[in-house]
């Protein structure tokens, strides 16, 4: 089998990664740079060819095909990027342009899709399930995606738009969002909207982690009314996905998603709001770290 080589495009840092294999998941090379967005389009695209050129020389062969995961959707009918909150990509042909910028295959995924078939394959799910059909990948972080995966593939639906619950209405409360609509799940749970969240009720710019901190101290109720709001609106937004797929397994990845909360309180209040008398679903912590989006890519 042949090495394959993936890059995970962020709006801070574009890692990439050659792994020996699909099947062993060895790494031979992993490396990263900054993505510089404000730089603009052409930027990314050179970073990214600098970062693939850069590995190649070090270790002595190019691929002739690549993965890529991205924020955002690639368009299936018009082949151009939308919905990325890394917004100078929006209205682009990146795969069009990358094709011919680096001269050869690119394949491009969401980022969330490729957290999500990773773990499928390769991370929480075989760790703890035999058997798993349908698994939603969940991306709560600066931002909050999802990805579908059903019986190893990803499904990216007709509008490339499959597993897009962060642009789901939730609460009025979440306010406009960049997409051009109100109340958005992303809006509500991401970090940042989160800490914002705790900044208006006490006027201190706290990180989320801190926020957390305090709250599990049991001395700021400012903090523990942050929690309780993003375990309410966790609770209502997942259990809407639930009704929908019926996953097997949710995994939870992210910087909130690695709130312990989530996996008994947030679980809790799903319970309240699925379309069942139990819930059956699965929710995992992700076992492939910040490995997940990189590996996911490289397996597209």
């Amino acid at each position: 089998m042949m090495p394959i080589w993936g890059i995970d495009l962020g709006g801070t840092k574009i890692e990439a990664v050659i792994l020996e294999d699909s099947k062993s998941m060895n790494v031979l090379k992993r490396m990263r740079i900054p993505t510089e967005q404000e730089k603009g389009y052409l930027h990314i695209l050179r970073q990214m060819s600098k970062l693939i050129e850069t590995m190649a020389a070090e270790v002595g062969f190019r691929p002739d095909k690549i993965g890529i995961g991205h924020p955002g959707t690639l368009d299936p009918q018009s082949q151009t990027l939308k919905n990325s909150n890394t917004v100078v990509l929006n209205g682009k042909p990146m795969k069009r342009d990358l094709e011919n910028f680096l001269n050869m295959k690119v394949n491009m995924a969401n980022d969330a899709n490729c957290f999500a078939v990773a773990e499928t394959i390769a991370g929480a799910v075989p760790e703890n399930l035999e058997h798993a059909e349908v698994v939603f990948g969940v991306i709560l972080g600066t931002g909050v995606g999802g990805g579908l995966v059903v019986n190893g593939k990803v499904i990216g639906g007709r509008q490339g738009i499959a597993g897009e619950w962060g642009h789901n209405f939730l609460d009025e409360s979440g306010g406009d969002c960049y997409c051009g609509k109100v109340g958005c799940v992303e809006r509500i749970i991401s970090g940042p909207e989160l800490e914002k969240y705790y900044a208006e009720l006490t006027g201190e710019k706290k990180k989320l982690k801190e926020v957390y901190q305090r709250h599990l101290d049991g001395k700021d109720a400012a903090a523990t009314q942050t929690m309780q709001r993003l375990i309410t609106m966790f609770g209502k937004g997942m259990a809407n996905v639930i009704n929908i797929i019926d996953p097997d397994a949710i995994v939870l990845g992210g910087g909130v998603g690695n709130i312990d909360l989530l996996y008994t309180e947030g679980v809790e209040e799903v319970k309240k709001h699925v379309f069942n008398n139990r819930l059956d679903t699965v929710f995992l912590r992700p076992s492939l770290g910040d490995s997940a989006g990189v590996f996911g890519a490289a397996l597209l």
